[in-house]
């Protein structure tokens, strides 16, 4: 396991850091059985979508015309730091679109590094 400060900014590849083949396995099921981005669901414009087949939901926002919230990325909910049991744990995972995982996601990593 990588030191706790150091698995993110190290500069192994991203294969030898857990983001090899298995992972994009991995991520690409999980995305296909949760397609929506979580942050963008608790928008309550999309709350009648929550609970949705994602073709209905689908269709559901290109008749009121909203953008519909496809994830992009599998963000681990508690960072994993190069803990592997962390990294593979599934309830650990959530499907976040690109615009979260880059901003909101990555501004409450930091603001809890900071309280930490």
């Amino acid at each position: 396991m990588l030191a706790a400060s150091s698995w993110r900014s190290s500069t192994a590849s991203s294969t030898k850091r857990g983001y090899g083949y298995a992972w994009q396995k991995a991520r690409v099921g999980y995305l296909r059985s949760h397609p929506f981005c979580v942050y963008c669901l608790r928008d309550p414009l999309y709350a009648a979508i929550r609970d949705m087949a994602p073709s209905t939901a689908i269709l559901h926002c290109a008749d009121v015309g909203l953008a519909v919230p496809m994830a992009s990325v599998v963000d681990h909910i508690e960072p994993h730091r190069g803990d592997q049991a962390l990294f593979w744990n599934k309830a650990n995972w959530q499907s976040l679109c690109g615009m979260h995982h880059s901003a909101d996601k990555q501004r409450e990593e930091a603001a809890q590094r900071s309280g930490e």
